[in-house]
Formats: C-alpha cells, sequence, structure tokens
C-alpha cells in the first residue's frame, strides 16, 4: 500500500520512475571491422546494451569523420585507428583517456599511446606475398630482401598500391622508409620502377586482378598484401586445399606492422558503457574471435590462435615500424616524393 501511494505521489508530480531498457552505444568504424554476433550478444546481454556500428569508410576517412565531428560526435567509440594515424588523431584531440585494467595483459610494444587515449587491440603485417608455384615451376629463387626485388631476374613480376589511396600501398612504402632512410627509400623506388614495377590503385585490383595466385592468370607472381593472406586462400579455398598457394617474403624490414587501436570519444553520452566496451575489446573472448573475422592477430599474446594462422601465416622475425609522429609529420611529404619518382 505504501508502494503504491509512493509510486502515485511520484506520477502527480512528473516523476515517474525512468526506463529501464537496454542503453545503446555506438561504434564507429572502419569498413573493414567485424565481429561474430555472438560475441557482440555476449557484451550486450551483460551490460543491458544494444551496440550500433557505423562503418564510415577506410580507416583515414573514418578518422576524418571523427575529427569532423568533435564538437557533436556521431559514435561513443572508435575503432580502427591504426599506428599509420594515430598521431593524428591524438592531435586533434578526439579521445576521452582510459587505462584499461585489461591492458596490464598487452605487451609494451603495442601500447603507442602513454596518454591512455588509444588502447591497442589487434596488429598485422603488411608483406610482399609471392605465387609458390611460379616459383617452384621455374627453379626460381624466392627474393628474400627488399634490395632482392630490384634484381633484374625479377623484372616486371611484383605489383604494389598506391599508397596515395592504398592502405597496405602506404604501409609498404613506410616499410622501405624505415629501412633506406629518407631520401634513400626514393632511390630504392626508382630502381622497382627500372625494374617493372606494376603500381595499382587499391588491394583488391593488385591481388584478385594482377597477383597469379589469386587469379590464375595475373601477370605479377608477387603482390604487396597481408602476411595471412596465405591462411586466407586456405580458409576461404573451394575445393578445399591442403598447403597455401601463397607465402610471404619476411626479411628485415620487408614487412610493416600494422596496431589497430580503440578510443572513447570525447562528448560520448555513454562513456561508462564506453569504458566496459573496450574493457571487451580487450578480454580473451573478444580477441579470440579477431584472426578469423579481421585476419589479423589479436595483442594478447595468450589467446590461442586458429590453425590455419600458425601453419601458414608467417610472423616476421623483424617488421618495420615507424614512431607515429614521425609518420603524421612525413606521411604527405613521402608520398608526395614517391608520387614524383614512380608514377611521373
Amino acid at each position: 500500500m505504501k508502494l503504491l501511494l509512493v509510486f502515485t505521489l511520484l506520477l502527480s508530480a512528473g516523476c515517474a520512475p525512468a526506463p529501464t531498457g537496454p542503453l545503446t552505444l555506438t561504434v564507429m568504424t572502419h569498413d573493414s571491422f567485424s565481429v561474430s554476433e555472438r560475441v557482440v550478444q555476449t557484451f550486450e546481454a551483460a551490460n543491458n546494451a544494444s551496440v550500433a556500428f557505423i562503418k564510415s569508410g577506410d580507416a583515414g576517412a573514418a578518422l576524418n569523420k571523427a575529427v569532423l565531428s568533435r564538437s557533436s560526435p556521431l559514435a561513443d567509440v572508435f575503432y580502427g585507428l591504426d599506428n599509420t594515424f594515430l598521431a593524428r588523431a591524438l592531435d586533434a584531440d578526439i579521445f576521452e583517456p582510459y587505462q584499461s585494467p585489461y591492458l596490464a595483459n598487452v605487451p609494451a610494444e603495442f601500447k603507442l599511446d602513454p596518454g591512455y587515449r588509444a588502447a591497442p587491440v589487434d596488429y598485422g603485417d603488411v608483406c610482399v606475398n609471392y605465387d609458390k608455384s611460379y616459383f617452384a615451376s621455374r627453379s626460381m629463387a624466392v627474393p628474400q630482401s627488399l634490395e632482392d626485388l630490384v634484381r633484374p631476374e625479377y623484372e616486371g613480376l611484383l605489383v604494389a598500391e598506391n599508397p596515395a589511396s592504398s592502405s597496405p600501398g602506404l604501409a609498404f612504402l613506410l616499410a622501405t622508409v624505415t629501412h633506406f632512410g629518407d631520401p634513400g627509400y626514393l632511390e630504392f623506388w626508382r630502381n622497382l620502377r627500372l625494374n617493372g614495377i606494376t603500381i595499382v590503385d587499391g588491394w583488391e585490383t593488385a591481388y584478385y586482378t594482377n597477383f597469379s595466385a589469386s587469379s590464375g592468370q595475373g601477370p605479377q607472381p608477387m603482390v604487396v598484401s597481408y602476411a595471412t593472406s596465405p591462411a586466407a586462400e586456405v580458409i576461404f579455398a573451394q575445393p578445399p586445399l591442403t598447403d597455401a598457394p601463397t607465402a610471404s617474403i619476411t626479411g628485415p624490414d620487408a614487412c610493416f606492422r600494422q596496431i589497430e587501436f580503440v578510443g572513447i570519444l570525447k562528448g560520448s553520452s555513454q562513456p561508462a558503457l564506453a569504458r566496459r566496451f573496450v574493457d571487451f575489446m580487450l578480454s580473451a573472448e573478444f580477441q579470440a574471435d579477431v584472426p578469423l573475422q579481421m585476419f589479423v592477430y589479436p595483442v594478447l599474446p595468450e589467446v590461442p590462435l586458429p590453425e590455419a594462422f600458425t601453419r601458414y601465416a608467417q610472423v616476421p622475425a623483424k617488421p618495420a615500424s615507424l614512431a607515429p609522429e614521425d609518420i603524421a609529420m612525413n606521411r604527405d611529404a613521402w608520398i608526395r616524393a614517391w608520387t614524383d619518382v614512380v608514377l611521373h
């Protein structure tokens, strides 16, 4: 009776109890983001929440949207920023600092933001992949280093993506800057041009049209792609394969390591829920889902990998890397100089 009286008084005073339906968390991502529905449902059930994902183009385009809308953010969380754009995002001050307790389990090499505004989630390596049958059928040695790619026996055998329009293209350019320095990388690219390298706008054209191992008739047996591409070839093969038709060249600095981050956007309407989502992305359940959804590696080293990854994907012993602030400061100049040397 007393509860009924209190409820009646609240109603008469215009103080009806707040609704108890699920909260909505909005997550902005790049177009390549993927996660199992069951994994998302686990988070939603545990937090009485509904998660909405906004795919916003490639990583650069998505970041542009986040920066332009920072005064009135379109989402609560941003995922998919990588180390080639990290410094730009931090300079734009779009993230709320949050030190997730789960970061204690993440190796130091992935923690590139000491201010805890961007938390590492996954990583992958961009490498030159090659068609194993092409080299085997000709008894031809496979290149082992970046320097090998300009040797005359490999003339016309490599296709790469334009770094101005392609993420793997930019990553490969950064690998050459790491290895040869600036301006030494330009001499390497001059030699590649003289050796007949083919440049296309994007990864899909390079891999599915030009690369001989994927199309069966492409003119180039080497392509700038991902170190996990050989595993993907086996996983998606119809009919099934017993071995990967491709492999990666993983010599010193031949692969560039991309690390992807998540951050809580300033002005989020659900900051507490956003923090729990960051924790969730660093949990073993989410991390275990990452490899077969996005063909990248989880940052938690104890998470077991799919068999196809351990059998067919190669992890370079010495991947190339550059400080995010160096990339931010020089990216545009490096691309302009590359364009002058390679395309003009």
